[in-house]
């Protein structure tokens, strides 16, 4: 018998569990969602060592750039579960962009990570495929990215998505939040869904615990699965909130993803003052409801784990607030008044 140096005897890359070929495949078939991003300040094509954009700096002074980086948490696993995987990308896009948005910045482009234990094409592409459709929403280009094979390091059906983003922002432009005084307002956004967070306890509660079938209603009465319901894609709220920047005088913007109105909005407010937030001016989506019923969870920890309906606040001055919810409803968002603003020592109280 021959030994390993002979010919046809030695292992492969294919034996180890690595598909060469259908990596090749998977990015012939995503080529065409990627270029479907293209910004006219995009270099170059698909298939360089890293992706080229030419920073526009003709429209800025004293520009910033931005940057965010995130993923779409255990959400993935009910992408997994189901064999649909359409739709998360646009969630690894929300998740990114509209944390530059508050900070004032412009999304310029996007990168992308997916790890996998098997490379199918066909899942590659619907993953990238969500990752384009959310980066045309954001405005921003997909200029890069990669995608590894990790078998033994992951089940063959497993993956993860990894996404950054990068913006630009004027420096006497930027949003932090220090201007923020007693009587400004709170403007939410609202969110459909759970958007990208709490999902473990989500999981736990409703498909461990309660024992409820993804192919099942969503809950008595709903026309729509379970499934439907925790794969509802991210508001990308970024288009809007830049509307409302060039509009009005934009005081503070928070990104409410884990930890909550509380926890996300503490980060923007000054130490001379407080948020009071209303919870009756907005109406929490169902699932928010059959969750805390499902599990007997705290009204302080769905609080403290949810955005509860409300994915994105923006602070803006007494007189603006009627101008606020002009532009961000003519943007596709049902914005409402949810607060205010008073002295205090940088807390967020809801009620």
């Amino acid at each position: 018998m021959a030994e390993g140096g002979a010919e046809g005897a030695g292992f492969t890359y294919a034996d180890a569990g690595v598909d060469i070929s259908a990596g090749e495949e998977a990015v012939e078939r995503i080529k065409r969602h990627v270029r479907s991003t293209f910004r006219p300040e995009v270099v170059g094509d698909i298939g360089g060592f890293g992706g080229l954009f030419a920073f526009p700096q003709d429209r800025f002074r004293q520009p910033i750039l931005v940057a965010s980086t995130d993923g779409v948490g255990t959400k993935a696993m009910i992408a997994r579960a189901t064999g649909r995987f359409d739709t998360i990308g646009i969630d690894l896009v929300a998740m990114c962009v509209d944390d530059l948005v508050c900070q004032g910045a412009e999304p310029l482009f996007f990168l992308d990570y997916i790890s996998v234990g098997r490379l199918d094409p066909d899942h590659i592409e619907q993953l990238v495929a969500g990752v384009a459709l959310g980066c045309r929403q954001a405005g921003c280009a997909l200029i890069g990215g990669e995608m590894a094979e990790h078998p033994g390091a992951m089940e063959p059906d497993e993956f993860d998505l990894v996404g950054m983003a990068v913006g630009v922002a004027e420096r006497d432009r930027l949003v932090t939040g220090e201007h923020v005084a007693p009587g400004d307002v709170l403007i939410g956004l609202p969110s459909p869904g759970l958007r990208s967070n709490g999902y473990s306890l989500a999981r736990r509660v409703l498909l461990e615990h309660a024992g409820r079938s993804l192919d099942g209603p969503a809950y008595e009465g709903a026309h729509h699965t379970l499934a439907d319901e925790l794969l509802e894609p991210s508001v990308i709220y970024a288009p809007a909130i830049a509307a409302l920047l060039r509009s009005v005088d934009v005081r503070a913007v928070a990104h409410i993803t884990g930890g909550g109105i509380a926890g996300n909005l503490s980060r923007v407010l000054p130490r001379h003052a407080d948020a009071e937030v209303n919870r009756r001016s907005w109406e929490s989506p169902r699932i928010f409801a059959e969750i805390q019923h499902a599990g007997g969870v705290s009204d302080a920890e769905m609080a403290r784990v949810f955005n509860l309906g409300i994915g994105m606040v923006a602070v803006v001055p007494k007189g603006d607030v009627l101008r606020a919810l002009d532009v961000l409803r003519s943007h596709g968002q049902r914005a409402v008044d949810i607060g205010s603003v008073t002295p205090g020592s940088g807390q967020v109280h809801l009620s």
